[in-house]
């Protein structure tokens, strides 16, 4: 399963497969509210009781070990895949949560916020995507709300976003480090989720950072304006624990 799941996220995340793949969108008979009836491998995104994005609130307070992040893998190629925009890593950035390794795989973003915290939604969110050896898969989330000022990261991010979709930018040579978009406090809350996209697979460590980061009005209209609206609507929480 868990080898399925890692093939699932790249292929929901990347469309390298869109040959194979079912159409899906966010809006119309191809929306959030039909994914489940679009293709059997998509059954989960109305089957599944443990869905993401959610609203986290009622937390349950526990001792969780700090996140371990080895970040040291460069962005190579920052791709439009029609539902986002995404940067791909090569090995060498790492995630180390329960005792295991995940490899950072990629990021990329939602406009506005999937996940809510204590109903707050956000201007953007960025995921990213760790794999293990094992094929399971933890996703950091970083929450995004205006500021003021620039932001140095988003910045050289949207000067190299490619704005149509299958379109593909080179960007090794801007030396980007996911480490440099994640804010200093990063004390989190913890859920068990799934994939936002279809197949909307579960079994995905969710790792919410609590400490939002801050980007222009303009670098968040950038990506809006790129991306539209990619946001899945809040899903049940069910009998699920948002630990923090």
């Amino acid at each position: 399963m868990g080898k399925i799941l890692t093939i699932s996220v790249l292929l929901a995340t990347t469309l390298l497969a869109s040959g194979g793949a079912k159409s899906w969108s966010y809006g119309g008979s191809e929306g959030p509210e039909f994914w489940g009836d679009l293709a059997d491998n998509y059954s989960m995104c109305k089957d599944g009781k443990n869905q993401s994005p959610v609203n986290l609130t009622d937390f349950t307070d526990t001792k969780m070990e700090p996140l371990t992040l080895n970040y040291k893998a460069f962005g190579t190629n920052f791709i439009n895949n029609g539902h986002t925009v995404q940067v791909n890593f090569t090995k060498g950035s790492n995630l180390t949560v329960d005792g295991k390794e995940f490899e950072l795989k990629q990021f990329h973003f939602h406009t506005p916020s999937e996940n809510h915290i204590d109903g707050k939604s956000y201007p953007m969110e960025a995921h990213l995507v760790h794999a293990s050896k094992d094929g399971a898969l933890a996703v950091v989330s970083v929450m995004i709300n205006e500021g003021k000022s620039s932001n140095p990261f988003f910045n050289t991010l949207v000067s190299k976003i490619p704005k149509k979709a299958k379109q593909s930018n080179d960007i090794k040579d801007a030396k980007l480090n996911a480490h440099d978009m994640l804010p200093e406090d990063k004390d989190y809350y913890r859920f068990s989720g799934s994939l936002t996209t279809p197949p909307c697979s579960e079994g995905v460590r969710w790792l919410v950072l609590k400490t939002p980061v801050e980007a222009s009005k303009e670098e968040l209209e950038a990506f809006s304006t790129v991306m539209g609206d990619n946001n899945r609507p809040i899903q049940p929480i069910h009998a699920r624990e948002v630990l923090e």
